[in-house]
């Protein structure tokens, strides 16, 4: 080959790799049913929804409430059935209608992608959330007004070089209106890097993902590992008194480094 023909062929693959042309999504939500999805709503066993509260329509995995007559503090996550470590997860969001009757006022709009959860199967009946951290969604009628934020039930992470137990740390970016759909994605890299993502842009990232060996619902957790490392876990999405649907659901697995 030509030396300037195998510059130009080092060069077109160098810019498929950069675009990510070569990366391999895979859908994990077929836009027809919850298929290797189960929830776990407070007060209920893991699998039981009784009001429906997640249900699909029109392509979507919808966060209902038209079965409830009031909120009841009925806290909910519907469960992927694969754990994860190194991966990345996008989807598109959105807020819809009105908060449930009774629903508190910060969770007005308020939803979230948990990462690293704990196994569904080791909560309790009435926990209401699982160990893990949250890439909180927010929409604009949220009193916040910034989506992308982390929040930590159960765990806590370092930014920079300070480790954080805050248990819940805004980031910069603005929340959107009403209605409107948002692309979120969250890179994974076991627990040495998180990253997420709003439509594109990185908005908030963190390191050295820990179990709080201090919490009631982590502490168990950190016993039956004999670490409180916190590598990988289940991703759910979060039911919080407001409608919210998801849609395009995919990941995407990382090698380990």
């Amino acid at each position: 080959m030509k030396t300037p023909l195998r510059f130009a062929v080092l060069a077109a693959l160098l810019i498929s790799c950069a675009s990510g042309q070569d990366e391999k999504w895979t859908s994990i939500f077929n836009g027809k049913d919850l298929d290797g999805w189960t929830p776990k709503i407070r007060g209920f066993a893991f699998g039981e929804d009784p009001k429906q509260t997640f249900v699909v329509a029109d392509g979507v995995i919808r966060v209902d409430y038209k079965n409830y007559d009031g909120w009841g503090d009925a806290f909910g996550h519907l469960f992927y059935k694969t754990k994860l470590s190194n991966y990345k997860i996008r989807l598109e969001y959105r807020f819809i209608g009105d908060q449930v009757k009774g629903g508190p006022g910060w969770a007005t709009q308020n939803s979230g992608i948990m990462l690293h959860c704990q196994d569904p199967k080791t909560m309790g009946k009435d926990q209401e959330f699982p160990a893990s951290l949250e890439f909180q969604l927010l929409g604009a009628g949220n009193g916040v007004k910034t989506t992308g934020n982390l929040c930590t039930p159960g765990t806590y992470i370092t930014i920079g070089d300070k480790v954080n137990k805050t248990h819940c740390i805004n980031s910069q970016e603005p929340t959107k209106p009403l209605g409107e759909w948002v692309k979120a994605e969250a890179e994974v890299h076991g627990s040495k890097l998180i990253k997420h993502l709003i439509n594109g842009k990185i908005v908030f990232e963190y390191t050295d993902t820990k179990l709080d060996e201090n919490d009631p619902d982590a502490k168990p957790l950190v016993e039956a590992l004999g670490s409180n490392e916190l590598t990988e876990g289940y991703v759910s999405l979060q039911s919080e008194s407001h409608p919210v649907e998801f849609r395009n659901i995919e990941v995407l697995e990382l090698k380990a480094e």
